[in-house]
């Protein structure tokens, strides 16, 4: 067995299949014989000391992981600032790596969650400590650089387009006598992704959605109540899209809560659909129902993409064997070789090219009128969603998700007051 222990952690707003992820880590890492702590509740615990012995895990809890949506060992919103801002809590988590011999950091996360492994490689580097971070890629909200989507993504994209087809053909069939204008609100704070898949539900000039609204492009309310009256005359009702970090040509959002910041300095958002529904309403005298799906769209692992099952799945083992083999500060990214047919590999990407940086929609993949998706678009999404990975079923018609066991590992250290 490798001296050493490796740690993986979960970061941020989790999806169909970190859980993916995080199986592929344990299988690889308990075939080259390495043990596996995961941190509860991700960096967060990695400062408590309050770790979880994941190596002692039963060979069908692991399995079971990958068909298992949620974060089996949580995670947190917990943005570490500068190392110089912060210096007191990297300094903790080096103090916790050298107590159980960690060696190799795994955070599996987005944006912040590569700034954190990044810092976290200066940090034990600058006091000569062997440790090698590696970021796992996870968001749904598919806006890391480097690669060419992110794990998660697929599964909430997929979701996405088959519940705007479905509740188009609900609101066609009682148009006429009941709802005319349906407002669907997708994640998205500055990236359109989520909400440019719902694109995938209808391809024709009258299909649903009839329009989309992407962060990427100003809100023009007047504009936007025009074109949601034009489309009830001409087709009988509207199915809007609407990407939850809409702003108007001066960056206001659309649905700034009022809620102050969230735990990684982002403004609290709420409502963009409730909000656009009341302004239909009011303003063309339309009968709207508007959804917004929440967490129901990255959590529905019943509806996951094979592709992003298949993808998860792959940047966890690399993960590990990047790691293994000595690449610090690095990420394995997904390359796409070709669209059809669909062709990819993973590639490993350094951290520097991917922390804090942001992928929004390329200018190409947004219609020129700024309410739709382009055929480019359309070529890049498609592949993503494509393929089912249902979970197994119960008696009870319900899917068997694991709840593995959490043997907690014995701290050595005093416990930590930051």
């Amino acid at each position: 067995m490798p001296a050493g222990t490796l740690l993986y952690a979960q970061s941020g707003g989790v999806t169909a299949v970190i859980n993916a992820t995080a199986s592929a880590v344990l299988q690889t890492a308990r075939a080259k014989k390495v043990r596996v702590l995961a941190a509860r509740n991700g960096i967060l615990g990695a400062l408590r000391e309050d770790l979880i012995d994941a190596s002692a895990l039963s060979a069908a809890e692991v399995k079971g992981l990958a068909h298992t949506p949620g974060g089996a060992f949580g995670s947190c919103r917990l943005k570490l600032k500068s190392l110089a801002d912060d210096r007191a809590k990297y300094e903790r988590l080096l103090e916790v790596f050298r107590a159980h011999d960690v060696r190799w950091f795994l955070y599996n996360g987005g944006n912040d969650s590569a700034d954190t492994a990044l810092k976290v490689s200066q940090l034990a580097a600058e006091y000569g400590y062997p440790l090698t971070c590696v970021g796992v890629p996870k968001t749904i909200d598919n806006d890391l650089a480097v690669t060419d989507c992110c794990p998660g993504f697929g599964s909430a994209a997929k979701y996405t387009a088959v519940s705007v087809r479905e509740c188009a053909l609900d609101v066609a069939a009682m148009a006429e006598t009941s709802t005319r204008v349906f407002v669907y609100e997708a994640m998205g704070r500055h990236a359109g992704w989520l909400a440019a898949a719902a694109g995938l539900a209808g391809e024709g000039k009258d299909d649903a959605p009839h329009l989309i609204l992407f962060p990427e492009r100003p809100f023009d309310e007047a504009d936007f109540l025009a074109r949601v009256d034009a489309v009830v005359k001409r087709v009988g009702y509207c199915v809007v899209v609407a990407s939850e970090g809409i702003r108007t040509a001066d960056g206001t959002f659309v649905a700034d809560a009022g809620g102050g910041k969230d735990s990684f300095g982002h403004t609290q958002l709420g409502g963009v659909a409730s909000h656009l529904a009341g302004r239909v309403k009011d303003a063309l005298g339309h009968k709207v129902h508007w959804a917004l799906p929440d967490y129901l769209q990255r959590s529905a692992r019943h509806l996951a993409s094979g592709t992003d099952l298949e993808q998860a799945m792959a940047v966890g083992r690399a993960a590990v064997e990047c790691a293994l083999a000595g690449q610090n500060a690095v990420m394995p990214v997904i390359v796409r070789d070709g669209d059809a047919p669909y062709r990819w590999h993973v590639d490993i990407a350094p951290l520097a090219r991917i922390a804090n940086h942001e992928k929004t929609m390329p200018k190409g993949f947004i219609r020129k009128d700024g309410y739709g998706i382009t055929a480019a678009a359309r070529r890049y999404l498609s592949p993503l969603i494509a393929g089912e990975a249902f979970p197994p079923f119960g008696r009870d018609g319900l899917p068997n998700y694991v709840t593995p066991s959490m043997p907690a590992v014995r701290r050595k250290l005093a416990a930590w007051r930051g």
